[in-house]
């Protein structure tokens, strides 16, 4: 397949330029750590200044062909220690653990969180020499970090540093993995066993969490242990992987995080436009604001201003289904490789905002890196950096490491997989206070709404009003109370601007359910319609 370039010409999605509430300018600078190989996908800790980095790829995008896909020589078995600060790596092979470790810690987009000293991992997937395929590994990792680091520098037994309990539950990758209060929440994901198959072939199974799981960790004895676990279902809203989950502070001072953008959309190939946010009461859908700039798993970093009752998200390049190009922004929707360093600010009242900066990644890279926060800087327990707090004009939040590199934006598309490879950069990142900075913003409303009556019902038939703001395709979901989708379809004959019409809700077992309209692939609309 070739890419397709779509410029945007709507109104609706029309650069904009604003005085920023964000007077920040973001600097990249290099760091030379001499020897230290190029990761994406990986995991990661730190301890008064030292890393932990724990498996992911050395090669670059797997290939498209299932022989070819993720191969096992290019699972990184070593566990690595970097200084950022001394230039200075150090390295300690997991194949001296049992099997189940050695196993899970060289996979790829493991799901974790640190908390305090401790690398909680879980899930994880690569080819495991015990199955004698690629799996999603079903374990549940804890790695004591403090202990760990100073085992691999001195060069000591690193045994004694990890703990491992198995379950079903655990058998996710490419979700995120938080923590709110007591609470742990593994957000999305998919297992997925077996050989990656672009056309959908029988070389492998998988299955998307559409979940949020929720759980306690009992970390206190020789063995794990979890309790109290729940999970909250939503396969319209939660059908997301290889996203970001950037932890925040909500505006009425409430800690959580916000699920950006992810993939795929039930029916098409696409990115999920719209965040997600998830505090300890729930879950919500941002349905009325979408995300361009950043749609696959990249370095990202929240940042609050609690004088203005701000908070920022900021990411760094990777994968999107739009960019900027002189000054235009573009939809491709093979979701290329970009070099955009975005923003999305949420404002007192509750409002997101879009934002391009002025800066861009050296390169194309940033997909499947991460930021490793500056914990010397003031922050909350979830990591977010408390900005009202410092007082420097100029300050580094933490630095990028690894991700994929490339020299074409089509890499994958074109299965040139050899133009792609693990980067072996890192970058200090800095800020800069610049009251003059103007930057680019988007208007990333949701135009298109409907209406549902009579609600409640008597029965599956109802009436549908709604406005087409232009013509494009319209979908719809019906799902369930327990987030299961009970039937999907294309709604055909209406025209741009105002549409009625009868729709067959096609649930009569069900007394409540959730219906989605999705126009133009990109804008989602839920109405709960209850029957009587």
């Amino acid at each position: 397949m070739k890419k397709i370039y779509f410029i945007l010409v709507l109104a609706l999605l029309q650069s904009v330029h604003s005085q920023s509430t964000f007077p920040y300018d973001v600097v990249l600078t290099p760091v030379t750590v001499t020897g230290l190989p190029g990761l994406h996908s990986y995991a990661f800790g730190q301890h008064n200044g030292k890393w932990l980095i724990v498996g992911g790829r050395k090669d670059g995008i797997h290939a498209r062909q299932p022989f070819n896909a993720f191969p096992e020589n290019q699972n990184n078995t070593d566990l690595y220690v970097v200084d950022p600060t001394a230039n200075q790596f150090w390295s300690a092979s997991v194949n001296v653990l049992p099997t189940g470790l050695q196993e899970q810690l060289q996979s790829t987009n493991m799901n974790f969180y640190q908390d305090g000293d401790t690398l909680y991992i879980i899930g994880g997937y690569a080819f495991a020499t015990s199955a004698n395929d690629h799996i999603t590994h079903d374990k549940l990792t804890a790695v004591d970090v403090p202990g760990l680091i100073t085992a691999i520098v001195n060069n000591t037994s690193i045994s004694p540093y990890f703990k491992q309990i198995t379950a079903p539950e655990f058998a996710i990758t490419g979700g995120q993995l938080g923590k709110i209060g007591t609470d742990f929440y593994l957000v999305g994901g998919h297992r997925f066993d077996g050989r990656y198959n672009p056309m959908n072939g029988p070389s492998f199974t998988q299955t998307y969490s559409n979940a949020i799981r929720k759980f306690q960790i009992d970390n206190s004895g020789t063995q794990l242990s979890i309790s109290n676990y729940t999970e909250i279902s939503d396969a319209t809203h939660l059908h997301r992987r290889d996203y970001n989950l950037v932890p925040q502070v909500f505006p009425d001072g409430e800690l959580g995080y916000t699920i950006s953008s992810g993939v795929f959309q039930i029916s098409v190939d696409l990115p999920f436009l719209y965040p997600v946010d998830i505090k300890a009461g729930g879950y919500i859908p941002q349905t009325q604001f979408n995300q361009y700039l950043s749609n696959y798993h990249s370095g990202s970093v929240g940042l609050y201003n609690a004088t203005l009752n701000e908070m920022h998200s900021l990411f760094f390049g990777g994968m999107s289904q739009y960019y900027y190009q002189n000054g235009t922004l573009i939809q491709d929707d093979t979701v290329p490789f970009v070099k955009t360093i975005s923003r999305v600010s949420r404002l007192t009242d509750g409002t997101l905002e879009e934002y391009q900066l002025p800066v861009e990644m050296p390169a194309l890279k940033g997909s499947g890196a991460e930021f490793i926060p500056n914990k010397t800087l003031p922050h909350y327990t979830n990591e977010v950096i408390q900005l009202a707090n410092i007082t420097a004009n100029e300050f580094v939040i933490g630095h990028l490491y690894g991700g994929i590199l490339t020299s074409s934006v089509s890499a994958f598309t074109d299965n040139q997989t050899d133009l792609t490879s693990a980067d072996t950069s890192i970058y200090e990142v800095k800020l800069v206070y610049n009251p003059t900075l103007s930057v680019s913003g988007i208007d990333g409303s949701n135009p298109f709404t409907f209406k549902v009556y009579p609600n409640p019902t008597n029965g599956d038939v109802v009436k549908l009003t709604f406005n087409a703001p232009y013509a494009a395709s319209l979908e719809y979901l019906v799902m369930s109370i327990d987030g299961k989708i009970i039937s999907d379809g294309i709604i055909t004959d209406f025209q741009p601007g105002n549409n009625s019409m009868s729709f067959d809700l096609e649930s009569p077992n069900d007394q409540v359910v959730m219906l989605t309209l999705i126009f133009d692939n990109k804008f989602f609309v839920t109405h709960k319609v209850i029957k009587n």
